[in-house]
């Protein structure tokens, strides 16, 4: 009699496995449970969040914050400007990744080694700050968006990832396409990009979310407050208690200060939370293929 063991089916690989179970659902409660304060502390008043240090449901639901958040001017100029550094700097870092990568795939490309240590080095070492702000005052672009845009531009690790996965397709497709007359940007657009919307979909999510996040790279280059993205006023907000989106209100008018900041903070993180379901069928697979082939 031929008897197959099987570990999974196991006394102790039940064990284990249940292990696992318990300590991911653990894991996960305390991970999502930050949030869900936060999104029910956004509702409650500020007597409510001082009196309970943690809660899930508010006694009172009261929608004053978000009242507040809604009619702010400051709000709206602000995510506008998120949305369109987030857009714009994606298009960017995907367009000068993608063809700075697409050519470093090319096993015959003359200084192929030198350029790839070049870009090896910049992940050892970096200019720093102090350098990269001189530069970018050269170039005469602070104050503007373009110094939201330019300075990162490229990942070097993302750029690698996606060399790896561009010399990972099959060379006879672009070899045949190249036979029927295409040249190397119409073989990148017609063949390889097609064929890589996990990879595309995945960094750009990376590269969105990065931009979005970013608060740090405004405080430096921008001077007026009018092109200040989102996280800048949720950090004026947060961090500095500045109730800046209580605007055109009496004089004796208290705004409240604690789920003022919680509302904001719902707002910030809402809008890129929902472009993650439209991805999520390509993230996976595109970072296992990237990171893994090549």
């Amino acid at each position: 009699m031929n008897i197959k063991s099987n570990n999974n089916n196991s006394v102790a690989g039940v064990i284990f496995d249940g292990f696992n179970y318990v300590f991911l659902a653990l894991y996960g409660m305390l991970s999502v449970l930050p949030f869900i304060y936060i999104l029910a502390a956004s509702f409650a008043s500020d007597a409510e969040i001082s009196a309970r240090p943690f809660f899930i449901f508010p006694h009172k639901i009261t929608l004053e914050a978000y009242g507040l958040v809604m009619k702010s001017a400051v709000l709206y100029r602000s995510l506008g400007v998120s949305v369109f550094v987030t857009v714009f700097g994606t298009i960017i870092c995907m367009f000068c990744t993608i063809t700075f990568a697409y050519p470093l795939s090319k096993k015959n490309l003359i200084g192929r080694d030198f350029l790839l240590n070049v870009v090896i080095f910049t992940m050892v070492f970096g200019g720093g700050m102090i350098p990269t702000y001189m530069m970018v005052r050269n170039l005469h672009i602070i104050n503007t968006f373009w110094a939201l845009l330019i300075p990162g531009a490229i990942n070097t690790t993302n750029l690698i990832i996606i060399k790896s996965y561009f010399q990972s397709l099959p060379q006879e497709l672009m070899e045949s396409s190249m036979i029927d007359g295409c040249t190397e940007m119409q073989t990148l657009w017609k063949i390889v990009l097609p064929l890589s919307k996990p990879i595309i979909a995945t960094f750009g999510l990376f590269y969105a979310v990065a931009h979005w996040n970013d608060f740090f790279t405004a405080l430096l280059y921008m001077n007026d407050p009018n092109k200040w993205p989102l996280q800048v006023i949720l950090r004026q907000i947060v961090m500095l208690s500045q109730s800046t989106l209580a605007t055109n209100m009496p004089a004796d008018y208290v705004p409240p200060a604690a789920s003022l900041k919680m509302a904001t903070i719902v707002v910030g993180v809402v809008p890129i939370m929902m472009i993650y379901p439209f991805l999520q069928k390509y993230f996976a697979k595109g970072v296992m293929i990237g990171a893994v082939k090549g």
